[in-house]
């Protein structure tokens, strides 16, 4: 209950200070309610389409926005939401999917293996970025969790909020090659630094935290797989051929992080 408030609370602070989110109701100072052994909240009916992230304009906008939320996220930190950290991201995954053997026998050893180098190769990333700011984030800001109407944007979906440094929320926009990732990136941060420093150091991360994604992905399936209705909304998980896909996403990983991290170009 109490992450559910704090994730309300910055939703709230968001949108007295008239950044663009979608904020649940508020009746008696309240926004989570309960009916029976059931808790929800309501929010107003809001739509619109997915941005283009290959659009500059768009990315500029984006930018502005995240700024905005950054700066406020900054303000306080989080009590109760959980930080973005290798132990919960990496390591506790592996552990709860070798302990509760989701793996195929097969490609156990593979997987296993290939994750305990990639933690190795995600340490040495976060061991570049040196220390950072960890302020209150979005933690899921993929474009599917951003609408667009009548030319503005509109952020949604804070219930994955958790306390990180700020590429989090900005590397989902990044994908495709080197190239095309370093001109996204600076159409981003053309807009982010209008409101806002960014440290560039905290660019190593962007591979490392894509990768951490995966593991955490994998493992937040796997710990809810005995709920009926994750087989039927999730059911390409846990198969033989899904287990394949992620060891060779995971080994294009691998890769990845030996590279050098993209360049800003500071304006």
């Amino acid at each position: 209950d109490e992450m559910i408030r704090e994730e309300h609370s910055f939703l709230l602070e968001l949108a007295n200070a008239e950044i663009p989110v979608v904020a649940p109701l508020s009746m008696n100072d309240q926004t989570l309610f309960k009916y029976g052994e059931y808790r929800f909240s309501l929010f107003p009916r809001f739509g619109g389409y997915a941005p283009e992230l290959d659009n500059p304009d768009h990315l500029l906008q984006l930018g502005r926005i995240l700024a905005q939320i950054h700066n406020i996220g900054e303000i306080s930190p989080f009590e109760t939401r959980p930080i973005i950290s290798i132990e919960e991201y990496a390591i506790k995954p592996l552990r709860y999917l070798m302990d509760n053997k989701f793996i195929p026998g097969d490609l156990e050893i593979a997987y296993s293996t290939l994750v305990e180098d990639l933690i190795i190769r995600i340490n040495q990333c976060f061991e570049q970025a040196g220390h950072y700011k960890t302020i209150r984030l979005h933690g899921d800001c993929h474009h599917g969790n951003i609408l667009t109407r009548d030319d503005n944007f509109y952020i949604v979906d804070f219930d994955d909020s958790r306390s990180g440094p700020a590429v989090q929320d900005l590397w989902m926009f990044l994908s495709g090659d080197r190239n095309y990732m370093t001109a996204r990136l600076n159409d981003f941060m053309e807009g982010y630094t209008e409101f806002r420093d960014f440290d560039p150091r905290e660019l190593h991360l962007i591979e490392a935290l894509r990768t951490m994604r995966l593991i955490h992905y994998s493992g937040w399936l796997a710990e809810r797989w005995n709920d009926p209705a994750f087989p039927i909304a999730f059911p390409f998980f846990n198969s033989q051929n899904y287990w394949e896909e992620q060891i060779l996403s995971l080994r294009e990983q691998a890769s990845l992080m030996q590279e050098p991290s993209l360049v800003w170009h500071r304006q």
